[in-house]
């Protein structure tokens, strides 16, 4: 049995005839597909959705049905705020953590989200770090209200549950995921096509970068730690595009014996954004936490200002730390 959405969430939709969504910075496939989904099953009932999303999504997303609607860039779409009855914020941890943060107090917040760290920030939050994707939680909003669940939507929502539990290979591939999955094929879902999208429309300038992030491969703590970095200029002899990044901190996360990962990304002079995973209970979401960012247990991000030998220095000492404090290597 489901746990149902909120009442006062359900409540607030039930009333509101338009509403704008939007999602985090850089979006990936459980922020664009849990947002184009909900905004299909508010369109079913009669009322407006837009969604609105600073970042362009990753190519392998764009065949997904919707995807092409979203409203792009950090000005707001046309009749902006007095169009819409509340802005739905979706796997946002921080209303910073958008883009569009300067424009959050125009409308009402509907905060739903799975992060730890989330800030509660909205005048409805719902916020289950236990759930293992916002799509999962969309799921569950549309079975409490009752609402109709086509084709189109259930493979949106089948994706985020695909691309938030790497494959149902992580700790959040939990009964309450396979149940949302196994209700979704029933409403639909077409798991070969939904795989096609994540795993089998891979760009050439993706494999060309992955490429090149292996040539820095480096492995740490009795082969424990894996660091990887991307460069600016790497991107430019791949011919990739910022989104092409998106999943490829999981191949050196796939080594034999290596339980936590960083991959260390330059954006500009002196500035790192960081990819951290692990395995089992190794928590990464406390070390992006002092560095101001965030995520969950095995899976979270942060930005530090720094030279290179600073950064990777900072991340070996504190992942070494977490692998002691954890009594690392179990599988998830």
């Amino acid at each position: 049995m489901f746990s149902p959405a909120p009442r006062d969430l359900v409540e607030r939709i039930r009333d509101g005839q338009r509403f704008l969504l939007t999602s985090h910075i850089h979006p990936d496939g459980d922020a664009i597909a849990s947002g184009v989904a909900l905004a299909r099953l508010l369109r079913s009932q009669g009322k407006g959705a837009t969604l609105w999303y600073r970042d362009t999504p990753p190519k392998i997303y764009r065949a997904v049905p919707g995807v092409d609607r979203i409203h792009l860039g950090e000005a707001p779409p046309a009749g902006f705020p007095k169009s819409f009855d509340a802005l739905i914020v979706l796997e946002c941890p921080s209303p910073e953590r958008s883009g569009l943060e300067e424009q959050f107090g125009k409308l009402p917040l509907l905060n739903i989200d799975h992060h730890l760290g989330n800030q509660y920030y909205g005048s409805v939050n719902w916020v289950e770090p236990s759930a293992p994707s916002v799509g999962e939680m969309v799921y569950r909003l549309a079975r409490t209200m009752k609402l109709a669940i086509d084709e189109q939507t259930a493979n949106a929502l089948f994706l985020t549950l695909v691309t938030d539990t790497g494959g149902f290979r992580f700790s959040n591939a939990t009964a309450a995921a396979f149940e949302a999955a196994a209700d979704l094929v029933r409403d639909g879902a077409q798991p070969p096509l939904v795989s096609k999208w994540v795993y089998e429309s891979q760009p050439e300038g993706m494999m060309r970068l992955l490429a090149e992030m292996l040539q820095t491969l480096e492995l740490h703590a009795s082969d424990r730690i894996a660091l990887v970095r991307l460069e600016p200029e790497m991107f430019e002899r791949a011919g990739a595009e910022a989104g092409d990044a998106e999943g490829l901190i999981d191949f050196p996360r796939s080594i034999a014996g290596v339980d936590a990962v960083a991959l260390i990304r330059r954006r500009g002079e002196g500035e790192y954004k960081i990819s951290l995973r692990s395995r089992g209970t190794i928590d990464v979401e406390k070390i992006a936490r002092r560095h101001d960012g965030g995520g969950h247990h095995n899976a979270a991000g942060l930005v530090i200002e720094a030279s290179f030998d600073e950064v990777r220095r900072t991340l070996l000492d504190e992942l070494t730390s977490a692998l002691e404090a954890s009594g690392a290597g179990e599988e998830e």
